[in-house]
């Protein structure tokens, strides 16, 4: 017969790191938790983790097994909680993995807004560039900036992500401006992470390909961000990161034809359960409502991000600028060349 409390011991000491700390969690001795592991393993046949006198490592069985503890515990706290009539508050603490800029610029400054709608509610907010394997670290649920691929997790899109190719006026005056795929490619300094030193980029006539180089290399994305502000080259960048420095004429966008896949949205990913956390459903609702299909980050950008193929109408080529519309203006004035 399945013991949950055994198992709720065995989740607990695996998330803690070790027996002692799991049992001060749990009022549980670190000799009682030994013996209930023992038991929980003698009853499944199998070993769930190897011990040493410093450390605790699952074991193959244990991680595959561990996954699946931790989705049936879960669903058994929403289970009682919605029978309980609790399921509508946030209580607990929300443990959160986000990209780190994203996670700087766009959740930090507005988890004080969050708390005060959720008092219950704690916020362990990790951030990392890293990818994150949220159920096996514990995490509630992840931030990603991704085309996100078939997986056995749950996403909800929060919002749309455009990546725009851009440079420092000091730049474009120094080089001038790629008229063409090819001149970005052969004549420029392309910056970008050691990650994401391929650009696929979307066209007038299809995907492009551009493998970039440029004076520095970085497994950092915020300082290829600085290197762009300082004018050492081009570079592919979200306007969830830019928009500020486009709308100042800090950056000026180059070959607007051009963007990156537009299948790459800003996503919430959570293990798949039956019962969603409270604690999960009211931070995803507060992000879909504060981002939406509309970001505030892309206000002042929308005209130029609403025109054919990212770039200006063609009706605007070759007419002074008093005489275009104002839409064709404002977004023309984002526009490196």
């Amino acid at each position: 017969m399945t013991d949950f409390p055994d198992m709720e011991i065995f989740a607990r000491v695996v998330a803690a790191g070790s027996m002692s700390a799991a049992g001060r969690e749990m009022g549980l001795s670190p000799a009682v938790v030994s013996k209930r592991l023992r038991r929980l393993e003698d009853r499944l046949g199998t070993r769930l983790l190897q011990r040493t006198t410093r450390q605790l490592a699952l074991t193959e069985a244990g991680q595959g097994y561990y996954k699946r503890v931790v989705a049936i515990l879960a669903s058994i706290e929403e289970a009682e909680t919605f029978v309980t009539r609790r399921s509508a508050l946030a209580r607990g603490t929300l443990k959160v993995s986000a990209p780190t800029a994203f996670g700087r610029m766009h959740i930090a400054p507005h988890l004080g807004a969050f708390l005060a709608d959720n008092p219950d509610l704690s916020f362990n907010l990790d951030l990392s560039d890293e990818f994150i394997d949220i159920v096996g670290e514990g995490y509630d649920l992840a931030i990603r900036i991704a085309e996100l691929e078939d997986s056995s997790l749950v996403a909800r899109r929060l919002a749309p992500v455009h990546r725009v190719l851009c440079a420092a006026p000091s730049y474009l005056e120094r080089c001038g401006a790629p008229q063409t795929i090819e001149q970005l490619q052969n004549s420029h300094a392309c910056i970008s992470t050691t990650q994401q030193e391929i650009w696929r980029l979307a066209g007038p006539q299809g995907t492009e390909i551009v493998r970039t180089g440029g004076p520095i290399r970085t497994n950092s994305s915020e300082v290829v961000r600085e290197a762009l502000l300082a004018g050492l080259g081009i570079a592919l960048r979200s306007t969830w990161d830019i928009g500020p420095e486009l709308r100042e004429g800090k950056l000026r966008i180059v070959l607007p034809q051009y963007r990156a896949s537009k299948n790459v949205g800003l996503h919430a990913v959570y293990p798949s359960r039956r019962f969603l956390p409270a604690k999960v459903r009211v931070f995803i609702d507060f992000m879909a409502k504060l981002y939406g299909p509309s970001p505030y980050w892309d206000e002042g950008l929308d005209q130029w991000l609403a025109l054919p193929d990212g770039g200006l109408r063609d009706d605007s080529e070759g007419r002074p600028p008093e005489d275009r519309p104002p839409e064709d203006r404002q977004a023309e004035a984002l526009v490196g060349g």
